[in-house]
């Protein structure tokens, strides 16, 4: 699996608004932890600190971090921001999710 993630144009839209709202941060930094209904879940925070093994991810004026150990979950994921009828949030469109849950914040490999 390849290491590439890649963010869509909806997605840096949303976090460089997100970003410019939120003195100190600079980037959104999206990580995999344990838990969830499946096994995994993803966590999206605000950051402002750069970690040496990090995928640094630039779009648009946009930037995402990603850090080496989630990287290994994440591989030729994308991330989208989807605003639908139960509302917004951001989207990891991830290959190598076997199964996900119904609101599709966690999954499994």
């Amino acid at each position: 699996m390849t290491d590439t993630v890649s963010i869509t144009s909806r997605a840096a839209s949303r976090i460089k608004d997100i970003v410019a709202a939120e003195p100190g941060a600079t980037a959104l930094r999206v990580a995999v932890e344990g838990g969830g209904c499946s096994g995994f879940q993803y966590d999206f925070k605000l950051d402002s600190q750069r970690a040496d093994d990090d995928l640094v991810i630039e779009r648009d004026g946009a930037t995402v971090l990603i850090d080496s150990v989630s990287l290994v979950y994440m591989g030729g994921s994308e991330i989208d921001f989807v605003d639908d009828l139960i509302g917004q949030s951001f989207k990891v469109n991830n290959p190598q999710a076997t199964m996900s849950c119904g609101c599709g914040t966690s999954f499994s490999i």
